[in-house]
C-alpha cells in the first residue's frame, strides 16, 4: 500500500496542511496548475494585537494571469521577505517558542533569494516538514508525465507515483468522478480537517487558520501533540 496526496504548493502553510503531508508516503506539489490570484499560493494569515493579517509575497502576474504556478516569478524589486520577518518578529517575539524557531527560519527570509513561487514555497514546506520530523517523499508534478482531465490527471499521477491510495482535500469532491480512481484500482480517501484542539495562541480568540507558524512560535516541537497525524 502506498498513499499519495497531491496539492498546490502555498506560501507558509496552515497546520492542516502539514497533516495531509504526514498521513500519506508521498506528496505531489502540482505546480503545474494555473496561478491564482488572492489564493493560498502566495500568502497566507498570522495572528497580532489587531487580529489577522495578511502576509503576502508580491509576484510578477503576466498575461491574462493563465501562467502555472511554477512559472510565476517573485518580484525581484520587493524586499518582501525582510519585511515578512521583521512583521513575524514584532508579533511573535512574546510567543515562549520564538527564540528556538527563529534560528531556523530567519534565514530562510533574511539569507537566501528566491526566484519564483514554488522554489520558495517548496523551501519552506522541506524546513518546516524537517522540524516537525515528518519524512514523507514530497516530489513535483512535472517529476512525472502530465495527462489531460481533472481527475484522470489526479489519478494517472497517483498511478505514476506506484499510489493505491489517493488522499484528496474534503472541497475536491464538487469535481472529482471517484469513478475514475475505482477503475484503476486506486482507493480515493477523503481528508479530515475537522477535530484539531487548540493550542496556546497569543492575542485574542483563538484561530485554526493560520499559517503554521503560529503553532510553531507558540509550541516549538509540541506543535506535533497538536496534530493528527504527526507523531509526537
Amino acid at each position: 500500500m502506498k498513499s499519495v496526496a497531491i496539492v498546490q504548493s502555498n506560501y507558509i502553510p496552515w497546520k492542516g496542511y502539514f497533516d495531509m503531508i504526514a498521513s500519506v508516503d508521498e506528496f505531489i506539489l502540482d505546480d503545474d496548475m494555473q496561478y491564482t490570484r488572492r489564493d493560498w499560493r502566495n500568502r497566507n494569515q498570522i495572528k497580532t494585537p489587531q487580529g489577522v493579517q495578511w502576509l503576502t509575497v508580491p509576484v510578477q502576474v503576466k498575461g491574462r494571469y493563465d501562467q502555472k504556478i511554477r512559472d510565476t516569478e517573485i518580484d525581484p524589486s520587493a524586499d518582501w521577505a525582510r519585511t515578512h520577518w521583521r512583521t513575524l518578529e514584532q508579533n511573535y517575539r512574546r510567543a515562549p517558542h520564538f527564540g528556538e524557531v527563529a534560528r531556523w527560519v530567519e534565514p530562510l527570509y533574511c539569507d537566501a533569494a528566491y526566484e519564483n513561487l514554488s522554489q520558495l514555497n517548496r523551501i519552506f514546506i522541506e524546513a518546516i516538514c524537517a522540524y516537525l520530523g515528518i519524512e514523507t517523499r514530497i516530489s513535483n508534478s512535472w517529476d512525472y508525465e502530465l495527462t489531460d482531465g481533472k481527475t484522470e490527471r489526479l489519478a494517472d499521477l497517483c498511478a505514476q507515483a506506484g499510489g493505491t491510495e489517493y488522499v484528496s482535500g474534503p472541497s475536491a469532491k464538487d469535481y472529482v468522478n471517484e469513478a475514475v480512481f475505482a477503475d484503476r484500482g486506486i482507493r480515493l480517501t477523503w481528508f479530515d480537517y475537522a477535530g484539531y484542539v487548540e493550542y496556546p495562541q497569543l492575542w485574542g480568540e483563538f484561530t485554526h487558520g493560520v499559517s503554521i507558524l503560529d503553532l510553531l512560535f507558540n509550541c516549538g516541537a509540541d506543535a506535533r501533540c497538536y496534530m493528527k497525524h504527526v507523531q509526537p
